[in-house]
């Protein structure tokens, strides 16, 4: 029997570089993967943690301008999705606010009309998928810390939902939800994992995420600074993420190097950043998605694009079950080749 290892390669253990692709059909960077990011990521993503330990209250402001906009939009007569807890969170005392009362309107540099669209576009594509996609339990909302998601909508049960996030702004978010009373759906359960984290995607194994189970990530709010930043987000959820997940979201267009306003600009570079960490994405329009709700689109342009991105590779974890499975192949060929001997 022919050696399987002349066939396939092993998984990348940490630290290590495929020479070459198992797959001619993708770039051989593409598996040169590891179980952990190398120190130059893991400074990379505390860049986030170092801009708030030089302005404490910097990423929770950002939070709270996010937060007072969906509030303004569970207000509306008829808005395009309800936040019960918004108004919790902007309370700075009590952690409760009457739903009559209108409390302080945060100035945000966010566009209410787009930020309106993208929640409800995104509330509507990640329980579409959760609906559609078979024994998907694992949800991984990469946020500012201030989501009320795991909280305001219905989730496959049970579920599992992962928090990745700001620390400082997460603990604030927990005590007022916690004291409005706020609890997620029945047999769900709600993990945090500190966007500070050294090493978030071995935190997130420590904490139960299992990568040969289908998962669904969102990606609104993470306070990411740098398109280096963004690229070890990708490599993180490309290594977790099994094949058929889907990674749904907003960036900002700045990361993808187009001016504002050129979707096909923006689309075909997104194909390309994306399709280098193993996924296939598709940029949306604001315009296009309002015009899909019978609305009229909003006017200016935005800074941010939104897109959908479905996992086309195998995680680590289904690479190195692969491996063991084909090794065991090669144990038994090598037996049977001596039992004829």
């Amino acid at each position: 029997m022919a050696r399987l290892e002349n066939l396939i390669r092993p998984p990348m253990r940490c630290g290590a570089v495929a020479k070459r692709s198992i797959f001619p059909s993708l770039p051989a960077a593409g598996f040169a993967r590891g179980r952990k990011w190398g120190k130059a990521g893991r400074m990379t993503l505390a860049i986030a943690a170092r801009l708030g330990r030089e302005d404490p209250d910097l990423l929770l402001r950002a939070a709270l301008r996010a937060a007072s906009l969906r509030f303004q939009e569970t207000l509306r007569p008829d808005p395009l999705f309800v936040d019960p807890y918004a108004c919790c969170l902007l309370s700075p005392i009590s952690g409760h606010w009457d739903m009559e009362e209108q409390p302080p309107v945060l100035t945000t540099t966010l566009s209410p009309c787009h930020y309106r669209l993208a929640t409800k576009f995104l509330d509507d594509k990640l329980l579409s998928l959760a609906s559609s996609m078979d024994k998907v339990r694992q949800i991984v909302l990469l946020t500012d810390g201030m989501d009320t998601r795991p909280y305001r909508l219905s989730w496959p049960q049970p579920s599992i939902i992962y928090d990745v996030s700001p620390e400082s702004v997460f603990k604030v978010a927990s005590q007022r939800l916690k004291g409005a009373g706020a609890k997620i759906s029945r047999n769900c359960m709600l993990v945090h994992v500190p966007l500070e984290s050294s090493d978030l995607q071995a935190i997130l194994c420590e904490k139960g995420f299992k990568g040969d189970k289908p998962s669904l990530w969102v990606l609104q709010g993470l306070p990411l600074l740098t398109s280096t930043g963004l690229n070890d987000i990708l490599f993180a959820i490309s290594n977790l993420a099994m094949k058929g997940s889907f990674l749904i979201g907003e960036l900002p267009l700045c990361f993808l190097g187009t001016e504002i306003g050129d979707m096909p600009a923006a689309q075909k570079y997104m194909e390309k950043l994306f399709i280098s960490h193993g996924f296939r994405a598709d940029a949306f329009d604001y315009g296009e998605i309002a015009k899909n709700m019978l609305l009229e689109p909003p006017s200016g342009a935005y800074k941010n694009v939104l897109f959908i991105a479905e996992q086309l590779r195998l995680s680590d974890s289904q690479m190195e079950s692969w491996w063991m499975h084909f090794e065991r192949m090669e144990e038994e060929g090598d037996e049977e080749g001596f039992e004829e001997l």
